[in-house]
């Protein structure tokens, strides 16, 4: 009788033991999302790409950033058609770093940056360079996301990986050709992040 009594005891310590360490992993890992920082940034030219990054960081609860140009782009800037036009002129000059207003704005507090912009020529604007080469994205993780008239991203995210430093990972999101809803968006971020 006494030994079952021991065995008994030592199975409720062994199994309270089990459940505690369960629990504490749990409650680490929800602590840890807790701790993640996420921000929204984005570059819009006509307000379309806007809209989705301001509805993701409402449904997400992130902090939002516009990456504005120090020289705002006009609709004849933005014409495509025009060999001339602004917009053409930058995306044929793979160097050319459009200037972006200098806010102070840091990246120090973020774990995870979403990045959005409209795609030009099959990738993202040259603005966006400017923007990563700006800031420090060392040991962070960028999810991409766009809109698009039709073309896909293309060679975005090889492109802009030679805008940060081989730690920062750059993940190739999803192109938005429609208005998502907050529950699209928040159920698309939970499968990313």
């Amino acid at each position: 009788m006494k030994n079952i009594l021991l065995i008994i005891l030592g199975l409720i310590v062994i199994v309270s033991g089990v459940v505690y360490a369960l629990n504490d992993k749990t409650q680490s890992k929800e602590g840890q999302n807790m701790d993640k920082k996420v921000l929204v940034a984005y570059f819009s030219a006509t307000g379309t790409t806007k809209q989705v990054a301001q509805n993701l960081a409402s449904a997400i609860n992130a902090d939002i950033y516009e990456i504005k140009p120090k020289v705002p782009y006009t609709s004849k800037d933005l014409d495509w058609t025009d060999k001339s036009s602004r917009s053409t002129v930058e995306m044929k000059d793979h160097n050319s770093r459009p200037e972006i207003v200098n806010d102070n704005f840091s990246t120090d507090n973020y774990d995870t940056i979403f990045l959005g912009f409209p795609i030009w020529w099959y990738v993202a604007p040259t603005i966006v360079n400017t923007f990563l080469e700006a800031h420090d994205f060392t040991n962070k993780k960028i999810i991409l996301f766009a809109t698009s008239g039709g073309s896909g991203f293309g060679k975005t995210v090889e492109n802009l990986k030679n805008s940060v430093s081989v730690s920062t990972e750059i993940i190739e999101g999803k192109l938005f050709n429609n208005h998502p809803t907050k529950e699209e968006l928040k159920k698309w971020t939970e499968e990313v992040l």
